[in-house]
């Protein structure tokens, strides 16, 4: 009978001891899967940032990954001598580079800066009434900024610029809103007085631009056969006086809205070569963009 007792005591401890140990290891995983679950939420509120945060800092362009560094450094270079580079492509009396309004291969803030436009194509465009990729709208500026033909899109002046801008947009995320980017207008409700704006021209910008508006070797013509022709985008009073007013002089900006606003008008009458289109802006739309329509 004593037997019996004792054997029955070892039987009852062996299950308490395996109850103990099962539990133990039951509630002690509970705690550990809600305390790394509550670790990896505590990681992810240390490392989250906004989707949208763009922040100015463009790689240098021989900075560029070995695969893509030819192709970088050659857009590069269409950039800043553009006539040397891409000769074919623009009118034969243009003396303009892209960087006349795009410093430094539009690396730079002091002007129309093209760092994160890799990132923020494609868009709707007014003129082609039409969603566009960033080659259309590089062709764009060759017919009218540079009063020339537009390169093929599968050309290599079209794909160097290409690798070089998605280059110089690297880490800005998609379609992010870019601090840096110029408003397409000042939003002034002052007129424009050509009159004023020859006197502006000749107080501060004959010195550089020359007082026909000619150009000089530090800076590009502004009106005349050399300059950009009338379909352009600096032919528009607004974006030319946005430009003056943000950017002129050069490394030394000094004029008010209304003296942008004058100086633009009495630019905009000068004379300068017509734009011919050599195709249409428009693309043909065959495919319904919604169902039903």
């Amino acid at each position: 009978m004593k037997n019996r007792s004792v054997y029955l005591g070892l039987v009852l401890a062996g299950v308490l001891l395996v109850f103990g140990v099962w539990a133990l290891s039951f509630f002690g995983s509970t705690l550990s899967i809600e305390r790394v679950a509550l670790d990896s939420d505590a990681a992810t509120t240390r490392i989250a940032v906004p989707s949208t945060q763009a922040l100015f800092n463009p790689p240098r362009p021989e900075d560029a990954p070995e695969s893509i560094r030819e192709e970088v450094m050659l857009g590069y270079k269409i950039m800043t001598e553009t006539k040397k580079y891409a000769g074919q492509y623009i009118g034969k009396d243009s003396q303009l580079s892209c960087s006349n309004c795009h410093f430094e291969g539009g690396r730079s803030m002091e002007s129309f800066s093209l760092v994160g436009v890799g990132a923020t194509y494609p868009r709707y465009r007014d003129r082609n009434e039409y969603t566009i990729d960033l080659g259309i709208r590089i062709q764009g500026c060759f017919d009218r900024s540079m009063n020339g033909t537009p390169p093929p899109l599968d050309s290599q002046v079209i794909q160097s610029l290409l690798v070089y801008l998605q280059w110089i947009s690297k880490d800005i995320p998609v379609y992010a809103k870019l601090p840096w980017a110029v408003p397409e207008s000042m939003d002034n409700p002052h007129k424009p007085d050509p009159a004023n704006g020859e006197k502006v021209y000749k107080d501060v910008c004959a010195r550089c631009h020359g007082l026909d508006g000619e150009g000089t070797d530090i800076a590009p013509p502004v009106w005349g056969d050399g300059a950009y022709n009338d379909g352009a985008g600096m032919h528009r009073i607004r974006t030319l006086s946005i430009f003056a007013w943000r950017f002129m002089p050069k490394n030394a900006p000094s004029l008010t809205q209304e003296e942008a606003l004058d100086v633009a008008g009495y630019i905009h009458e000068q004379p300068r070569p017509a734009f011919k289109s050599t195709h249409s802006d428009k693309i043909v739309r065959l495919i319904p963009l919604t169902e039903g329509n």
